[in-house]
């Protein structure tokens, strides 16, 4: 990567949807995979016609498409991996991503001209590894989370003609660059052929737990306590570098990646956009540099189901805390299409009830009111009604202009 380039941003697409959000936002970039050996198991992927009409869809707004190959395969796959990797040069993909050694043999023997990315799971956090990964043909490592902001620069720095790529957000397995053996031992599907079902996020119960180290004593550096029933353990917080973006911007990398394949089209919408603004306000693109990072980390509280930190990349961890009395509100409903007899027809995503302030996600953080009393809504029988509940559609009425298909609502 060329100095004073701004970096890629490349966000999560585990379905159409998260797809759509992803473009919307300001991705430059999606990675996503099909329904097999992609890691996720719990998000329905891309295949067969839906894949290609996903790749023609982002190229057709200049976003880059890269596909997920990223499992750790046992012999009996490597049938499955190899017809998946034939596929790939018709797509037009504009990358693959891979970390077992064996896919990407295969991949340099089958599809040679699709660029090769290495994924995370290949737990590169050394010279010797760049090295080794750029023989093989590698064009893009993604740096492991164990790594803390000087090592990742001096990678970057050393050596010019690779592109390296950083995790900026998201969930941060407790295991060795997402090497984890959680899923395979409780539920016999195995993290690493991309059968992960993540018992990692569940709520564990019968768990109190303070450790402390006994020559610095300087209180407990893990403190889970058991809460009234069920409380989270093995992924206590996720990663959130927003504060630091124009110290990654000088660092170099070629992308900046946000974590997510599972996550709602609500979620990738709000971060990305939360990235996207972080990124331009970095390279100073945009007239408004009056936000701040505090309202750009408050915007993610809406999204965190954890508690926010930034992982390994400072040297001490610096932990996130929302403002006093914040009230995180969800995403209660995605814009559609234009109804036929005015306004706008929505999904509901959670119980909207018209009696509250709304806020419409515009990309490059506006959030433009819709207040109580000044807009309405109607059920799909078209009705005239003060609550949409989950899984309805229905029809909103609003002065508020600029609305677009794709646009999401907060309440």
């Amino acid at each position: 990567m060329k100095e004073h380039v701004l970096p890629e941003l490349l966000a999560p697409a585990g379905g159409r949807e998260q797809l759509e959000a992803a473009v919307l936002y300001g991705a430059d970039a999606v990675y996503l995979g099909g329904s097999a050996l992609s890691l996720r198991a719990k998000c329905r992927g891309f295949d067969g016609r839906e894949l290609e009409d996903a790749v023609r869809f982002a190229h057709a707004s200049g976003v880059k498409v890269y596909y997920c190959l990223n499992a750790l395969p046992f012999d009996e796959q490597l049938p499955l991996v190899e017809e998946q990797l034939a596929m790939l040069p018709d797509l037009g993909v504009d990358g693959l991503i891979a970390a077992d050694p064996g896919v990407i043999h295969l991949s340099r023997r089958i599809c040679p001209g699709v660029e090769l990315h290495l994924s995370t799971q290949a737990h590169s956090v050394n010279a010797a590894a760049v090295e080794f990964w750029s023989g093989l043909g590698v064009g893009r490592i993604n740096l492991a989370r164990e790594l803390g902001r000087e090592s990742m620069e001096s990678l970057i720095r050393r050596f010019p003609s690779m592109d390296f790529e950083v995790f900026v957000h998201g969930a941060m397995c407790l295991s060795l660059s997402g090497h984890c053996l959680i899923s395979a031992w409780v539920n016999n599907r195995p993290a690493n052929l991309g059968l992960c079902t993540q018992p990692c996020r569940f709520d564990y119960r019968g768990i109190t737990l303070t450790v402390e180290e006994a020559l610095r004593r300087d209180g407990p550096f893990l403190d889970i306590q058991q809460g009234e029933d069920f409380s989270a353990v093995w992924a206590p917080m996720d990663l959130c570098l927003v504060r630091w973006m124009r110290d990654i911007v000088h660092m170099g990398p070629a992308a900046l990646k946000l974590e997510g394949r599972t996550k709602s089209g609500g979620y990738v919408a709000q971060v990305t956009d939360v990235y996207r603004t972080a990124l331009n306000l970095a390279a100073r693109r945009t007239p408004d540099d009056e936000i701040s990072d505090d309202a750009l980390v408050e915007e993610l509280f809406h999204t965190a189901s954890r508690p926010l930190c930034s992982g390994f990349f400072m040297p001490e961890r610096v932990v996130e805390k929302a403002p006093q009395n914040f009230s995180p509100r969800p995403v209660v409903a995605r814009i559609m299409e234009p109804a036929p007899l005015g306004g706008w027809r929505v999904e509901v995503r959670s119980p909207w009830n018209a009696d509250a302030d709304a806020a419409l996600l515009m990309p490059g953080m506006r959030r433009p009111l819709l207040a109580a009393g000044h807009y309405h809504l109607e059920n799909h029988r078209g009705e005239a009604t003060t609550r949409l509940n989950p899984g309805m559609t229905g029809t909103l009425y609003t002065d508020v202009a600029d609305i677009r298909p794709g646009l999401y609502i907060r309440a």
